[in-house]
């Protein structure tokens, strides 16, 4: 699997190993400035990204785009 890759509408999943067998995922995108917008982290417990932290994501990407205006 690749370190980085897109979800959809934007948003990208960076992952990275911990120790004791733990995954950690950071959702980000990248604004219209061409920052990279931390939108939300997580240990991950399952293979599929859990459609509640996707959802919390696009939800904060909504609001950090329309503060940008």
């Amino acid at each position: 699997m690749p370190v980085c890759r897109p979800l959809g509408q934007g948003i990208y999943e960076v992952r990275t190993d911990l120790t004791h067998n733990r995954i950690a995922r950071v959702l980000f995108y990248i604004d219209r400035k061409g920052r990279m917008v931390l939108l939300h982290g997580f240990l991950k417990k399952t293979q599929k990204t859990p459609a509640e932290d996707l959802a919390l994501a696009r939800r904060n990407k909504e609001k950090h785009e329309g503060g940008l205006q």
